[in-house]
């Protein structure tokens, strides 16, 4: 059973009990510095600090209430609070401070809610703009319409600003989304290209042995023994490989552990050997000072030369083939040629495209295909970067 820890007490408290405790704390300490400071606030005579202070405290204190759950009914808080003030003609600017705040609550609302939301919010106000408008022109009443319609142009910018607030949340949201699945497909390829390399050749390899034991078993047993010895290792390895794979994949997400342990051009050798017991001779020629890589590109030309002496054991039909490894000033170049017989196939398979792949990752050179002497030749060239010095 998991359990969430609750928040701190202050932290679980309301935005209005915050404002309530602002307003009370202004008007205790006016009481103590001023006389009779309760009869001024509940008694008007033209004085800010007086009734519309009062006003403008409750009015914020509900707003600040009704604002996360209820913004309409904030919005018709802070309108009720306006009208109220309107008789107050020696203090105006109580009554456009009211408004203000309506605009506020108007700009939250087109920003984090629905479109139908926000607009019902800043409906409000312009309608009662209107209202005020017509009433005053029917009843005679002085009315300046420049002024009504400077009080509906606030309304009306203080949605667009919110509702260009919103659009900007929803396309930064809609690019992280996307980002989100470019990198989720990316990690599952490289999952199936691990998978299809180290599967791929190992599956192969068995195939061959075991296909070789089965037709020596009654004339050669010791051939016999040397094939299921070489199959149960492989076998052991790819299990073994597997599991890395499976344990990482269950480790949590900050744990960065890699997907088993890379192997590098340094493991040629091994798979010269293991090609060796399936029947095809590998030729390994290394040009150059080798070198430690980086990881990166290491494990891509060992993952080439693999793919490509696994395409030669189970397609090519020839019993030699030769590996070059080129350690190069800014890059290192991987070559599998050999003469066999086999076709390629014409759409080229998940090997070849996974080939393609790292190199293009890497920003590297990949070529692939039947040479024209006869055979197949799979090169690479990668790219190593560019130290930068101190």
């Amino acid at each position: 059973m998991i359990t969430e820890s609750r928040p701190p007490l202050l932290r679980r408290l309301p935005p209005g009990v915050w404002v309530a405790a602002f307003w009370l704390s202004v008007i205790v300490f006016r009481v103590f510095t001023r006389d009779n400071e309760l009869h001024h606030l509940f008694e008007y005579n033209g004085n800010i600090e007086d009734m519309p202070l009062v006003v403008t405290a409750v009015v914020t204190t509900l707003v600040a209430l009704l604002l996360v759950r209820l913004p309409p009914a904030a919005v018709a808080v802070a309108l009720a609070g306006c009208v109220y003030t309107l008789g107050m003609r020696e203090v105006p600017e109580t009554a456009v401070l009211q408004f203000l705040i309506a605009d506020a609550i108007v700009g939250y609302c087109a920003a984090t809610r629905s479109r139908l939301v926000s607009l019902c919010a800043a409906g409000m106000p312009v309608a009662m703009v209107a209202t005020m408008l017509i009433w005053g022109a029917v009843h005679g009443y002085p009315v300046n319409p420049m002024a009504f319609g400077g009080f509906a142009a606030t309304v009306v910018i203080a949605w667009l600003v919110g509702n260009t607030i919103h659009q900007s949340r929803a396309h930064t949201e809609a690019l992280r989304g996307r980002a989100t699945e470019q990198a989720v497909t990316a990690e599952r390829l490289r999952i199936a290209r691990e998978l299809h390399d180290m599967v791929a050749h190992n599956i192969g390899i068995i195939a061959i042995q075991a296909g070789m034991g089965s037709r020596v078993m009654d004339t050669q047993p010791a051939e016999t023994r040397n094939a299921l010895n070489a199959i149960e290792a492989t076998s052991r390895e790819t299990l073994a490989g597997l599991r890395r794979m499976l344990g990482a994949l269950r480790q949590g997400e900050q744990e960065s552990a890699p997907l088993e342990v890379a192997p590098g051009l340094a493991e040629l050798d091994r798979l010269v050997e293991k090609t060796a017991g399936a029947g095809v001779r590998v030729a390994l020629t290394r040009n150059g000072e080798p070198r430690a890589l980086p990881s990166d590109v290491d494990l891509a030309a060992f993952r080439i030369v693999q793919e490509a002496v696994t395409n030669v054991v189970k397609h090519s039909g020839t019993r030699d083939c030769h590996v070059t490894v080129d350690y190069r000033p800014d890059e290192v170049a991987v070559a599998v040629v050999d003469l066999g017989t086999g076709a390629a196939p014409g759409v080229p398979g998940y090997g070849i495209t996974g080939m393609r792949e790292r190199v293009s990752l890497l920003h590297g050179e990949f070529s692939a295909g039947p040479r024209p002497e006869g055979g197949f030749r799979v090169a690479a060239r990668l790219p190593l970067p560019v130290e930068v010095g101190p």
